[in-house]
């Protein structure tokens, strides 16, 4: 039963990411959500059925695939601090390059924020959170949860360039090349990256608190 439970939950993961991103479903719900109820409902589903996912892995039959190692825990420990900084920088920003972003037509290349260092900022934060956390899970179903999400945020990345690229032709070039390293990183003393970056390191705190309840182990040492 652990191991239906747990393909039946990458079943709804997959369509439920699939399906409502579709014509014609998209338009249809767009049309009646509105394009910010749309997103609401949809973020909102995907984190539910994440939720799911992440439990029926728990619960599917343990197959160890490596032994367990106390310094393992920290691999994860350490990488979610700048995963909570890289998500709270990136959510609600202009961002023309990629998936998520918002008013990309107010995008500044000259103060590109975080996307000076990754023009997918949320893939990045999705490959960093799942390649650390496959290391202290050595079971057959967290190794597979973990290491597909890690290939889908590599993969989505050249497939989102290929696809944006398509569609923004040499402005996409343009916009490449002027987010180039010469662009200024995220100044501290603006006070929207101060704030960013305390939510950051709000959510990393929130995490570790709840990590026991939600997912039934402790990250801290």
């Amino acid at each position: 039963m652990g191991w239906l439970e747990y393909s039946a939950a990458w079943l709804a993961f997959l369509l439920s990411h699939v399906l409502p991103a579709r014509p014609p479903l998209r338009p249809w719900l767009e049309t009646r959500l509105g394009r910010r109820g749309f997103t609401l409902v949809y973020s909102l589903l995907a984190l539910v059925v994440l939720a799911w996912l992440l439990r029926a892995a728990g619960q599917a039959p343990h197959v160890p695939l490596w032994d367990w190692a106390p310094w393992q825990r920290w691999v994860p420990l350490v990488t979610m601090l700048p995963v909570c900084l890289i998500l709270t920088l990136a959510i609600a920003r202009p961002n023309p390059f990629s998936f998520g972003g918002a008013r990309n037509e107010r995008f500044n290349p000259e103060r590109p924020g975080i996307i000076r260092l990754s023009r997918h900022p949320l893939l990045l934060a999705l490959a960093l959170w799942s390649a650390s956390h496959t290391v202290p899970n050595g079971d057959l179903a967290h190794a597979v949860l973990f290491g597909t999400f890690a290939c889908f945020a590599l993969i989505g990345g050249v497939m989102i360039d290929h696809r944006k690229q398509r569609r923004m032709g040499d402005r996409w070039t343009r916009l490449t090349l002027s987010v180039g390293k010469t662009a200024p990183l995220p100044a501290l003393g603006d006070m929207n990256t101060v704030r960013r970056l305390a939510a950051g390191v709000f959510l990393y705190a929130v995490l570790i608190a709840l990590h026991p309840s939600l997912f039934g182990v402790s990250p801290l040492p």
